[in-house]
């Protein structure tokens, strides 16, 4: 199918889930679910919340029978929302943000004290996104603060501090690169190879207000979506027959819903997920959506792929994008896993193999 094209749903979908066989993740927490972040050494699944835990689990994936067991959880100062995760390169440690505008770190296997993650770093505002840079063993977070700060974790102040135009709505980092999307449709990408030096300054290819960014996986550009339903491609080097383009996705009939994250696969192909309750799996190469899943009866506020790629996290859970207004106590908060063969995620006319 098409770039573009969206399926119109008729009536509220009754299934939380986008596959009858997806394994539904056991105690995942009791307000919104912020992040999804997959191990990139194992398969072990970190959440965030809006109830201020940092939950994870040990999953696998037997002949398409998934499980994930609860191992651990711990919380954020004060039971405060937590917005954000990454993993070090090695698998060990985890790192969060949130609204304490704390930056953490969790080593897995430990108890800090008090259940609390040690902190490692601080903004004057909410902290919005982490990442992990594997090519200086550094931490990066964006925050409401206008603030893009590097953290070593043996130190209490940060190793660099870059001002940005307007406040960090999301982040991503692969390998040397780093794309971070902030307010007024500002995007900036970063080569963090060494010291971090900004590599590229422009608009968001997309009209109305950023969501999340993802770079690809061969750091050649980034994907970026917006509230408005729509996603854009774009290249930061000249790729030989490729150009920067934008298409439509989550809408259905006449309604347009915000796209809430984007998960690249290793493959290079990517999903989508919205606040329509729809998970869509992209062929950007070939311009094409390679699997439509049935739309869910909840927003999805956030996925992504594990290392390996057999398996696609994605959380069925009020976004908190419409605010309190919009939410309804009591509202379950679900995780799922969803087994993924090759021929769903792979590019058509590829014969690439995990």
């Amino acid at each position: 199918m098409a770039f573009g094209s969206s399926v119109a749903s008729v009536s509220t979908p009754s299934n939380s889930s986008i596959a009858p066989n997806d394994h539904n993740v056991a105690s995942a927490g009791n307000d919104g679910i912020s992040s999804l972040t997959w191990s990139p050494k194992s398969n072990h699944l970190v959440s965030t919340n809006w109830d201020g835990g940092v939950r994870c689990w040990e999953c696998y994936d037997n002949n398409a029978q998934i499980q994930a067991l609860p191992k651990a959880q711990v919380n954020h100062e004060g039971q405060s929302p937590v917005l954000c995760s990454a993993f070090s390169a090695d698998g060990a440690k985890v790192f969060t943000g949130g609204a304490d505008k704390a930056v953490r770190m969790w080593t897995l296997g430990q108890e800090p004290p008090n259940g609390i993650p040690q902190q490692i770093g601080a903004h004057n505002s909410p902290v919005k996104s982490v990442g992990y840079l594997p090519t200086t063993n550094m931490i990066v977070s964006g925050g409401w603060d206008n603030m893009l700060k590097f953290w070593d974790a043996r130190q209490s102040t940060p190793a660099m501090e870059i001002q940005l135009p307007e406040r960090c709505y999301d982040l991503d980092v692969q390998q040397s690169l780093l794309v971070v999307a902030c307010a007024g449709r500002h995007i900036i990408s970063y080569d963090v190879q060494g010291q971090p030096r900004e590599h590229s300054r422009k608009e968001s290819p997309l009209k109305f207000q950023t969501r999340c960014i993802a770079a690809f996986p061969d750091m050649t550009g980034f994907s970026v979506g917006s509230i408005e339903g729509r996603v854009g491609v774009h290249y930061l080097q000249k790729v030989r027959g490729k150009d920067p383009f934008a298409f439509k996705c989550h809408r259905q009939e006449n309604n347009v819903f915000s796209v809430n994250a984007i998960a690249f696969h290793k493959f290079g192909t990517f999903a989508t997920v919205g606040s329509d309750g729809v998970v869509n799996f992209w062929d950007k190469d070939n311009k094409q959506r390679l699997k439509g899943f049935p739309q869910t009866n909840r927003p999805i506020s956030c996925a992504n792929f594990n290392a390996e790629g057999n398996m696609f996290a994605y959380a069925s859970s009020y976004a908190w994008g419409k605010g309190s207004a919009h939410y309804t106590p009591g509202t379950p908060n679900e995780i799922y896993i969803h087994h993924t063969p090759d021929e769903e995620i792979r590019p058509k006319g590829s014969n690439r193999t995990r």
